[in-house]
């Protein structure tokens, strides 16, 4: 790991006339000390299965084999091929690659067993849909320690009423007990973006039977949040204010005041509904 110098992740990119690409969302890491720092927070060893998505160089990649740990890594960029084989050469018995779009990729195929911790650099082109995707519908993934853009960390972590609580916020809060690790400067990046990055942690919980059903929920009331929830769910509820009524929410509140505990609740009277219609 102490070979990815950021000299050499240049000569790298140079020698395999690669350069980073805007609309792939690249800034590649190069900095050894917060790659260590990312497996430590990770916390894991011999016995576990890794994924990451968005390999790059290879550096995070060939720092989580060292741990002893089997790793498959995602990379779509096809001009980072040769640079993984020359970069992951000696960890060929602990990491599989593969040049897919994880976008696409059918994960109930894709990862066999439970209790995969996801460690990841996140492309910011892709990196909210992928988590929110993978947090909803991978639960095969026990683990995320994730980075991401801070703006998109704080939503993660955003209390109701405030300014970044939305739909990210009551997904990761239903599926995840979710933290961060810490904040990560541009200058660790090639290129340098213009903003903050963050390290994520996302354990996952026992989801709640009306999980999806809440979030469906979420989804509507925020598609419209600046309208009371009277309106904002008049989309998704054939009568909205005698079912808020029903699960004690005052239709005048707006989605934002909601905690993901009171979407719960407002699933389960929806449901309680359906089954007596």
């Amino acid at each position: 790991m102490s070979n990815f110098t950021p000299s050499r992740i240049s000569e790298l990119l140079r020698r395999h006339g690669v350069t980073p690409s805007r609309r792939l969302g690249q800034h590649f890491l190069v900095d050894a000390n917060l790659v260590r720092k990312i497996v430590k927070t990770a916390g894991i060893g011999p016995g576990h299965r890794v994924l990451e998505v968005g390999a790059g160089v290879g550096n995070l990649t060939a720092a989580l084999a060292e741990t002893g740990a089997r790793v498959v890594c995602y990379e779509v960029d096809g001009r980072l091929g040769p640079v993984l084989e020359e970069t992951l050469a000696n960890h060929a018995g602990r990491v599989e690659t593969r040049m897919e779009d994880a976008l696409a990729v059918d994960w109930d195929t894709a990862l066999h067993g439970e209790d995969w911790v996801m460690v990841s650099n996140l492309p910011y082109g892709v990196g909210t849909p992928l988590l929110m995707e993978m947090v909803q519908n991978v639960p095969s993934i026990s683990r995320f320690v994730v980075m991401l853009q801070r703006e998109v960390a704080r939503r993660l972590l955003a209390s109701p009423s405030s300014r970044d609580y939305g739909l990210p916020s009551v997904i990761a809060g239903l599926h995840t007990s979710v933290r961060r690790a810490f904040d990560v400067p541009p200058q660790v990046f090639f290129p340098r973006p213009e903003v903050f990055s963050s390290v994520v942690v996302m354990d996952r919980i026992r989801p709640h039977p009306d999980t999806a059903r809440a979030i469906s929920l979420a989804a509507g009331a925020f598609g419209k949040r600046r309208k009371m929830l009277r309106r904002s769910l008049e989309s998704v509820l054939s009568s909205p204010e005698r079912i808020l009524a029903a699960a004690d929410i005052r239709p005048e509140e707006r989605p934002e005041s909601l905690r993901p505990a009171d979407f719960l609740r407002l699933a389960g009277v929806v449901r309680g509904w359906e089954s007596a219609g």
